[in-house]
């Protein structure tokens, strides 16, 4: 039996949500990647070029500090890793949380929330920047998908 974790960063609560139904689940722990300097409404602005969003990923460097760097990822088989799609990618703080830790032997299955863009994109761009990851096929989970919809998607992976 693996030992399984959601990892998320929620800007909305959208993916929180999202994620708290799934680590339970997936009989899995639950960590919230958190930026040191919060969003706020502002921020998240993508209609504003000059929002830190928007610069953010408008900047392939861009790798926001994550406020606590304390978890022990070694200790995990399966690693579900949740996030907005902004910009049809996933937000800048995956790849500093992606880069924070060691995901040496460990499955990491993304998923996601939107209000119109696919996943496809997000796994596309991660597994290129990141391809020593071993990767299982994520999914889009929007509108607060219902138990049978995630129960079905977690038997399915074989994890």
């Amino acid at each position: 039996m693996s030992k399984k974790l959601v990892a998320y960063f929620s800007a909305s609560g959208i993916t929180e949500s999202v994620a708290r139904n799934l680590s339970q689940t997936a009989g899995a722990d639950l960590y919230r990647i958190q930026p040191e300097v919060p969003y706020t409404s502002a921020d998240l602005d993508w209609m504003n070029k000059k929002s830190r969003s928007s610069i953010e990923m408008n900047d392939p460097a861009s790798r926001p500090a994550i406020a606590a760097e304390d978890l022990d990822i070694s200790s995990y088989d399966v690693v579900f890793l949740g996030f907005p799609v902004w910009w049809y990618m996933a937000p800048t703080i995956i790849n500093t949380f992606l880069e924070t830790y060691d995901f040496s032997g460990k499955t990491v299955i993304p998923f996601a929330t939107s209000g119109s863009s696919g996943i496809e994109n997000c796994e596309k761009k991660l597994q290129q920047q990141y391809p020593s990851i071993n990767w299982k096929s994520g999914k889009l989970l929007n509108g607060h998908p219902g138990q049978d919809v995630l129960d079905s998607w977690v038997k399915s992976l074989n994890v």
